[in-house]
């Protein structure tokens, strides 16, 4: 159910063509909102607005904003884009796209003379946190390599949400977005990963695709309850269609949950038991915290990775100097580069795999 709230529009915070931050005054209390233009339109000061104020009520970790349902100030509303296939189907939201797959596509009949990926690297992970350490690494290794990020619908839907993908985009060190299922707003749309994957091979043409969910997983603390779990299927995909499937594993010893200490939980189920292939799965050797790489060890010998996967190990560390040349930083559950640099080094280390043993 909905937490529906009426408020006024004090403020534009920033604007974005596919994003505005607002302040709203509710109930004479200023909170801020994001209003998506290309799903409820422009957005002026002294707007009477309806806003889902649900995510805020229940204090969720990621986001903090209320969303725009209506503008009650604007007129109707018509999309005039072409397309035929419908995401959030059945809802009041439900939107037409143009997915690259419909009949209506010029790139539908691509998809029916598809082969195979040809060994093409598809670096599948978790957290959308993980975009940043993957994505440097490999365009400063590989700078002329095309990345495709395939955002799939297992957080956040609407790919604008995401400031990551808005600066990996201004810096041109993502070439093509592809929005799969129910996520929207790529440059590409399909309904399914499968697609997807073949789209940012046959018709956006790139060298390598990273397949993450936009911000926001979810979590129940149980075994199998968590969005993340969708990266063992996906790695099957890769596999399936002839790809060089490469599983980033979630690593960290800062988190203070034990489940999530080493090697996650969230990676050890999916290697261990949700993925049916064999998948390439980079760690890096921590050389200053060798207690560390002890655990992890321990964690790939008590489950018996080795035989299940294809394990590597890297040891170059190159991320502080990507991130230095692009000018960017990195965090995770709020947590930056120097207070949790396990999990961005083994984020990396898929980056340095695919640079140096794959495309090098």
């Amino acid at each position: 159910m909905f937490d529906i709230e009426k408020g006024i529009v004090k403020g534009i915070i920033s604007q974005t063509s596919d994003k505005t931050i607002i302040s709203v005054l509710i109930d004479n209390i200023e909170q801020l909102a994001i209003n998506y233009s290309k799903l409820t339109g422009k957005i002026n000061i002294g707007d009477e607005v309806l806003l889902n104020t649900t995510a805020v009520n229940l204090q969720l970790g990621t986001g903090g904003f209320h969303f725009v349902m209506y503008n009650l100030s604007a007129s109707n509303i018509k999309s005039g884009k072409s397309g035929h296939i419908m995401k959030l189907r059945y809802t009041p939201y439900q939107i037409k796209v143009l997915a690259l797959e419909e009949q209506d596509s010029p790139y539908h009949n691509a998809f029916n003379h598809f082969t195979t990926l040809n060994n093409m690297p598809i670096i599948v992970g978790t957290l959308h946190s993980m975009l940043i350490p993957i994505v440097s690494t490999i365009k400063y290794l590989s700078p002329n390599i095309k990345i495709a990020y395939i955002m799939t619908d297992g957080a956040s839907l609407p790919i604008w949400l995401s400031d990551t993908v808005i600066k990996l985009k201004e810096l041109s060190l993502i070439d093509t977005t592809i929005t799969i299922g129910h996520a929207f707003g790529g440059d590409i749309e399909t309904v399914n990963i499968y697609n997807g994957l073949i789209a940012a091979k046959e018709i956006a043409k790139c060298d390598i695709s990273i397949v993450l969910m936009g911000p926001g997983i979810v979590g129940t603390g149980t075994k199998y309850g968590f969005t993340g779990i969708e990266q063992g299927y996906i790695l099957d995909a890769v596999n399936t269609l002839g790809g060089c499937s490469i599983g980033v594993p979630r690593v960290g010893f800062s988190d203070k949950r034990a489940r999530h200490t080493g090697i996650s939980h969230h990676s050890i189920t999916v290697f261990n038991e949700i993925t049916m292939s064999k998948v390439n799965i980079p760690f890096f050797e921590f050389e200053l915290e060798s207690n560390h790489f002890k655990l992890i060890k321990e964690q790939i010998n008590s489950f018996d990775l080795y035989k299940k996967h294809n394990i590597i190990i890297e040891k170059d560390n190159i991320l502080e100097k990507a991130l230095e040349h692009f000018n960017l930083s990195v965090e995770t559950m709020g947590r930056s580069y120097y207070e949790d640099p396990s999990y961005f080094l083994t984020c990396s280390a898929a980056g340095v795999f695919v640079s140096n043993k794959i495309l090098g």
